[in-house]
């Protein structure tokens, strides 16, 4: 939870942002949302031509009016119903075609952060590197929506605009004319076109001016609502340690600091608004009435009739409203803005990880695939995100069927863990995995997703993978047959369960699944001794043949092993230079 850093200059973000998901309009289903997005341009176009339709009606009813002729009146009346339904009919279906492409854009550009989010750890990974990526769940969820959405309601009103420009520009010259100065004889060809460019330009200044403050609070309230909702989340995931704790005293002045942190950055947007709403508002109830005042003049003396002084002043409206489509649209586009950068951040420090990845191996560990059926740890150096070493010089050999107790440093043991999981690129040397037979790792808490419980002990493979006597067995096996009836039910398993029963559902999906490597971190420190051992005589009799390997610091568990590997940091700081072992392997006995 930080500040965001400074907004990224306009052109670049943009860029960076069309390099990223403009490829939607090239994807598999190129060709419907091509189609749609041209069917936004026709209604768009149709909007357009509607509006000049109403300009050109508001004219000959003004003249029916001041003609009195109550034919003229009736003609205009049922050319008004013919532009009324059109216009409701083109409103809905451009609703339709915009809506549609917002929801579908939206749903690749998640597809597509959420693929890169979720491939090789990245989603663990970022949270050991600097950068600008918090809350990325949030920036998922909240920011490519807000981004996508914003992004084609500003790009089709932007379209709209320019057309309106395009049009009513010149409908206002043919109407108007040319005007002399008051008091001369300079003759002013398009005088109102240039006062709509007068009016529109003053307008956008003193509105950018106004409104600047306001992009920058947005920003920041973006962030302060964001790290609000993590931390009403983290305090959600973590309920029953708070409980035990009796912690909620804390954890509501902690939501209470959060708010109040929401609460400045709200008022600090309240006063960026007041300044351009103040304007906008005079600026808008100006707007109808400032071209039929400078119109006035040629009307009174006959130069113009009532229809054509409406019409050039609905055209100055128009033309003017196209010309201010930056300050109208400044909130939106600061909005806007925010969230493409908080989405563009996420999506870069990933593309690090991955340039990370494709480093040189000499730069980081490699995990290689073996021929042989055995897990190899070559000259292997494990390093932090900043460098610092943790282990130099490791070489181990783990053949097929060996069970082996990893002990030592806890931050090496686990680093171990996570590098054989692939989790953990920092460092160099080669970790060659087993042929044909992939590690199932087995962490200290297992994950339970909130699904049924026989979706949890197939977990990560379908329901349907397993019998229902094979779950009976395992968890049988696991201690846990309590829980056999309860197979269909859905429920919060990492809550209703204390942590020895989801520890044992761990097992139990072990004993379901059969893997022949396991890799095993302290997922049996909440047993007691003689449980503990219970759990492994289950291992050896319901996985004979498969290879264990297991990070444990309690005492008594030596007879179930072949091995020991102690693991230990070196005696002083060092920063990736590996030369001199710091592991040794030892057989017990």
């Amino acid at each position: 939870m930080t500040e965001l850093p400074p907004l990224l200059p306009a052109r670049r973000l943009s860029w960076q942002f069309l390099r990223l998901a403009a490829p939607y309009w090239n994807s598999a289903d190129k060709w419907r949302v091509r189609g749609y997005t041209a069917l936004l341009l026709l209604f768009t176009l149709a909007q357009v031509g509607l509006a000049i339709w109403m300009s050109y009606w508001s004219r000959a009813l003004f003249d029916a009016l001041e003609d009195k002729s109550l034919n003229a009146l009736l003609v205009q009346i049922g050319t008004f119903v013919l532009i009324f339904l059109l216009t409701m009919a083109v409103t809905a279906l451009h609703m339709h075609v915009k809506r549609w492409l917002q929801l579908d854009w939206r749903r690749w550009l998640t597809e597509k952060v959420l693929d890169r989010w979720m491939a090789q750890g990245h989603h663990y990974q970022l949270q050991l590197i600097g950068g600008e990526h918090d809350n990325p769940d949030g920036r998922i969820a909240e920011d490519i929506r807000i981004a996508t959405e914003s992004t084609v309601n500003l790009a089709h009103s932007l379209v709209y605009s320019l057309l309106v420009f395009g049009s009513f520009i010149d409908i206002l010259l043919v109407l108007t004319g040319s005007a002399y100065v008051p008091g001369t004889a300079w003759l002013v060809p398009g005088y109102m076109v240039i006062l709509a460019f007068v009016y529109a330009g003053a307008g956008t200044l003193f509105g950018l001016v106004l409104g600047r403050p306001l992009v920058k609070a947005t920003n920041q309230l973006q962030t302060a609502e964001a790290n609000f909702r993590f931390g009403l989340g983290h305090s959600r995931s973590n309920s029953e340690s708070i409980a035990l704790m009796r912690g909620e005293g804390m954890e509501r002045r902690n939501a209470a600091n959060f708010f109040a942190e929401l609460g400045q950055r709200w008022n600090r947007q309240t006063v960026g608004y007041l300044g351009i709403m103040a304007f906008s508002s005079g600026y808008g109830a100006l707007l109808p009435v400032f071209p039929i005042l400078l119109m006035a003049p040629q009307y009174i003396a006959g130069s113009m009739t009532l229809g054509i002084l409406m019409q050039a002043a609905q055209a100055f409206q128009k033309l003017t409203s196209a010309l201010s489509w930056p300050i109208d649209n400044l909130g939106e586009l600061a909005h806007c803005r925010a969230s493409v950068q908080r989405v563009l951040s996420l999506y870069n420090d990933m593309q690090v990880l991955d340039e990370q990845a494709a480093e040189p191996q000499e730069h980081r560990i490699s995990l290689l695939q073996s021929n042989q059926s055995e897990l190899v740890l070559h000259d292997l150096c494990i390093a932090n995100p900043d460098g610092q070493v943790l282990i130099e010089g490791l070489n181990a050999t783990i053949h097929r069927g060996e069970r082996v107790l990893i002990a030592g440093d806890p931050t090496v043991t686990i680093s171990l863990f996570k590098v054989v999981a692939g989790l953990w690129p920092w460092g160099h040397g080669e970790v060659w995995l087993p042929a044909g037979a992939a590690i199932s790792f087995l962490p200290q808490r297992p994950f339970l997703p909130l699904a049924s419980l026989q979706s949890v002990l197939s977990y990560p493979h379908a329901a349907d993978t397993f019998s229902a006597k094979a779950m009976h067995h395992a968890l049988e096996c696991a201690g846990l047959a309590w829980l056999a009836p309860r197979l269909a039910d859905v429920d919060s398993w990492d809550r209703v369960l204390p942590l020895r029963a989801q520890q044992r559902l761990g097992m139990a999906r072990l004993f379901l699944q059969q893997p022949a490597w396991v890799f095993i971190e302290e997922a049996t420190d909440a047993f007691d001794p003689k449980g503990e051992d219970c759990m492994m005589d289950m291992l050896q009799r319901e996985l004979p043949n498969a290879s264990l390997l297991t990070i444990s610091f309690h005492g008594g568990l030596d007879r179930h092993y072949q091995r020991k590997l102690v693991l230990n940091r070196p005696a002083e700081d060092k920063f990736l230079s590996c030369s001199t072992p710091s592991c040794a392997l030892k057989v017990p006995g």
